[in-house]
């Protein structure tokens, strides 16, 4: 299943959103990847960063779960999206 970039980068905007209403989850992905909060606002125009936050969320199928039913969308569409966007194509198994 392919996605456009474009499609895939507003997913990622939807996590973000989704991400920032949760007081208690954005400290633990601020302290997961090091950023900070104006990290975060500039990382909503950067493709890269926003495949980086898809990762975070798919971390925990409960977390996933979560924001699709918030936003609307099926289970699987973080990761298609997370595929459509720089660094999704490359598998790392270790």
């Amino acid at each position: 299943m392919a996605m456009s970039q474009e499609s895939a980068e507003v997913i990622g905007l939807k996590a973000l959103a989704w991400l920032a209403s949760h007081e208690e989850l954005l400290p633990v992905f601020l302290g997961a990847t090091g950023a900070n909060e104006a990290d975060v606002r500039s990382g909503a125009t950067d493709p890269a960063f926003l495949g980086a936050l898809l990762d975070f969320v798919m971390m925990d199928d409960a977390w996933v779960r979560e924001f699709c039913d918030g936003a609307g969308l099926p289970y699987e569409q973080p990761m298609i999206a997370r595929m459509s966007l720089p660094g999704g194509g490359q598998v790392h198994w270790t």
